[in-house]
C-alpha cells in the first residue's frame, strides 16, 4: 500500500539543510519501517530540493531483489510523483544477502564505488540500520570488518540506529562495543523520532527565546511536572514483539526520559549539539534512581490492559492479543514518581505516566504552578479551582496552552480555569514528519536531536532497578479495563501527595 506523498505548501530550504553529496544505505531495505517511514520521508525530501543529484540510494536485505525491483518498490511505496524521486529511484542500487556474510559487503564495497564513480558521491556514506535491533551490532562489525566503516580522503561515514539501544544497561554497552569497533561515537547517530517532533523541539524555542517564562521555571513557583504519553490502541499485530518489550522498555526508557531532559535541563552555552546534549545528560544524572524495594513499590507502577469498552465496542484484553502468553504479566501501563536533584528542581515531583488502550490519544508535557496562598477577598469563590499551568501538546494537535484563573461574567465574583492556546496550525508552514528531519540532520550531520551514548547508559540505569524488581515480584500485575486510564494504582501514586493527574483515571 502506498502511503500519500505530503509536501509543505511552503517551503523556505535553507541552503545548509540541503544533502551534500552522498551514498544512503538502507540495511533492511525491504522491511516494514523502510517502506512506512524512510521511503515516504525521502520522497518528500527530495521533492523539497534536499537531495541535490549527487546522493545516491542503496537498499540491502536478505530478500531477493533486482536493482529494477527496489526502485519500483521505492515507488510503489509512496503515491507521489516527483521528479527528483523518480529519478533518484530509477538509479537505485540493491544487494541482496545475509547481515553476517562477508560476500553481502564485498559486494556492497563494489557497488558504493560504482555510485562515487557514477553519481558524484565522493566517498561520502550514511549507514541507516532499519532492521531488527538484535542485528545492529553484527552489521557494525561486518561493515568494520569489510573496512567500509573507516572515512578516506575527507570523506565522511555515518551510522544511524533506531530504538531500543539494548535491552538494559549491560546489554546497551554490549551493543556500544559493537558500534564502536567499528565507528567513533562522533559517527554514530543514535534516533529517537519523538524528538523530531516539531513541538519537543519547540520545547528549546519556549524555554531559550522567550525570557517571561525563566523566572518562573524553578522549584519556587513550580508545584509538579506531569508527562503523558497515552495510546487509544492495543498491541494489535505485534504481541510478540511487545512480549519481549513492554511498556517501560519501549516507551520510557527513550521517548519520556528525552523530553523530560530537554524540558527540566539548564540552559546551554550554546545552541551547539554538544552543548545542548551536555545539558540534557546533567539533568539525567540529576534523576535519582528508584533503588530500593520499598521505594519502588512506593514510586512505580505498572498495569495491563484487559477487555473493556462499550458494547458496541469492545476491545480484546492484552491477554487475548495475538501472540501474547495468556499468563503474561508485560507491563502496558507505567506512572512513576521521579526526583530531580538539583538546584533549579530539588522537591519538585515529576509524575510520568504512559500506557495502551486509554480513553484518548495523547503526548503533552504540563507544568503546573503553586496555588495563591489564598483568597482574602473572595473566599469560597475558588473552590476547586485547577492549578495554573503551561501544558506543551506534543500530539495530536501540537501547540501549547498557559491555564489560568479568570472572572466569570456576571454580578458575582466567581473564578474559573480560562486557556491561551496557540496551535501549530496558525503557521502557513506544514511541520515536516519526523523522519524528514532525522533523515536529513543525519544526512548532513547535524548530532543535535540523537542520543549520545551516555544519554543512554543514563537513562538505563533509572529504569533498570525498576524493571528487575518487577521481574521479580510474585504478586499479579495490576489490571485496568481498557478505555480506562490505568489501574488504581496509578491514582493512588498522586493522590497521596495530595495532587491529580491532568486527565483523572476515573474518567
Amino acid at each position: 500500500m502506498a502511503v500519500r506523498s505530503r509536501h509543505a505548501q511552503h517551503v523556505d530550504l535553507d541552503p545548509d539543510r540541503r544533502s551534500p553529496p552522498c551514498v544512503l544505505v538502507i540495511f533492511g531495505a525491504s522491511g516494514d519501517l523502510t517502506a512506512r517511514k524512510l521511503l515516504p520521508a525521502l520522497e518528500r525530501l527530495a521533492g523539497y530540493g534536499a537531495l541535490p543529484p549527487e546522493v545516491a540510494l542503496v537498499g540491502v536485505a536478505r530478500t531477493p531483489m533486482s536493482d529494477a525491483d527496489f526502485g519500483e518498490l521505492c515507488r510503489r511505496s509512496v503515491s507521489g510523483d516527483d521528479p527528483r524521486w523518480r529519478e533518484l529511484t530509477a538509479a537505485a542500487r540493491y544487494v541482496h544477502g545475509g547481515y553476517d556474510d562477508p560476500a553481502t559487503y564485498q559486494r556492497l564495497a563494489e557497488v558504493l564505488a560504482e555510485c562515487d564513480e557514477r553519481h558524484g558521491t565522493a566517498g561520502n556514506r550514511v549507514y541507516y540500520l532499519a532492521t531488527p535491533p538484535r542485528l545492529f551490532g553484527p552489521i557494525a562489525v561486518s561493515l568494520g570488518k569489510a573496512g567500509l566503516s573507516a572515512p578516506t580522503d575527507g570523506a565522511f561515514v555515518r551510522a544511524v540506529v533506531e530504538k531500543p539501544f539494548g535491552w538494559d544497561e549491560d546489554s546497551a554497552r554490549d551493543l556500544y562495543a559493537d558500534l564502536s569497533s567499528a565507528f567513533t561515537e562522533e559517527q554514530i547517530f543514535r534516533i529517537d523520532h519523538y524528538l523530531a517532533k516539531e513541538t519537543v523541539q519547540n520545547l528549546l524555542a519556549l524555554r531559550f527565546a522567550n525570557s517571561i517564562f525563566e523566572p518562573i521555571w524553578n522549584r519556587t513557583w513550580v508545584d509538579n511536572v506531569q508527562i503523558t504519553v497515552a495510546e487509544t490502541l492495543g498491541v494489535g499485530d505485534r504481541g510478540g514483539f511487545y512480549e519481549t518489550t513492554g511498556a517501560m522498555r519501549d516507551i520510557v526508557q527513550n521517548h519520556v526520559l528525552q523530553v523530560l531532559s530537554l524540558f527540566l535541563m539548564e540552559p546551554p552555552t550554546s545552541f551547539h549539539a554538544e552543548a545542548i546534549r551536555d545539558e540534557k545528560v546533567k539533568l539525567l544524572r540529576a534523576i535519582r534512581p528508584l533503588e530500593d524495594e520499598e521505594e519502588i513499590a512506593a514510586n512505580a507502577v505498572r498495569g495491563q490492559y484487559t477487555r473493556g469498552g462499550t458494547r458496541e465496542d469492545l476491545m480484546a484484553g492484552y491477554r487475548d492479543e495475538p501472540g501474547v502468553d495468556p499468563l503474561s504479566s508485560t507491563e502496558t501501563f507505567v506512572a512513576m514518581r521521579l526526583e530531580v536533584q538539583n538546584w533549579r528542581w530539588t522537591g519538585v515531583p515529576v509524575y510520568v505516566r504512559t500506557g495502551k488502550r486509554l480513553p484518548a490519544r495523547l503526548t503533552e508535557v504540563a507544568m503546573e504552578f503553586r496555588r495563591p496562598p489564598q483568597l482574602p477577598l473572595f473566599p469560597g469563590r475558588a473552590e476547586g479551582l485547577e492549578p495554573d499551568a503551561l501544558v506543551v501538546r506534543v500530539q495530536p494537535d501540537e501547540g501549547l496552552s498557559l491555564k489560568f484563573g479568570a472572572k466569570v461574567p456576571g454580578h458575582a465574583f466567581r473564578v474559573q480555569k480560562a486557556s491561551m492556546d496557540f496551535s501549530y496550525e496558525s503557521f502557513d508552514e506544514q511541520s515536516p514528519d519526523a523522519y524528514e528531519r532525522v533523515i536529513l540532520d543525519a544526512l548532513i550531520g547535524d548530532p543535535t536531536l540523537f542520543i549520545r551514548a551516555d544519554e543512554v547508559g543514563r537513562s538505563w540505569r533509572i529504569v533498570d532497578p525498576v524493571m528487575r524488581y518487577w521481574a521479580a515480584d510474585p504478586r499479579p500485575i495490576p489490571l485496568y479495563q481498557a478505555a480506562t486510564w490505568g489501574p488504581p494504582e496509578a491514582d493512588a501514586l498522586i493522590t497521596r501527595d495530595g495532587r491529580g493527574w491532568r486527565h483523572s483515571a476515573r474518567s
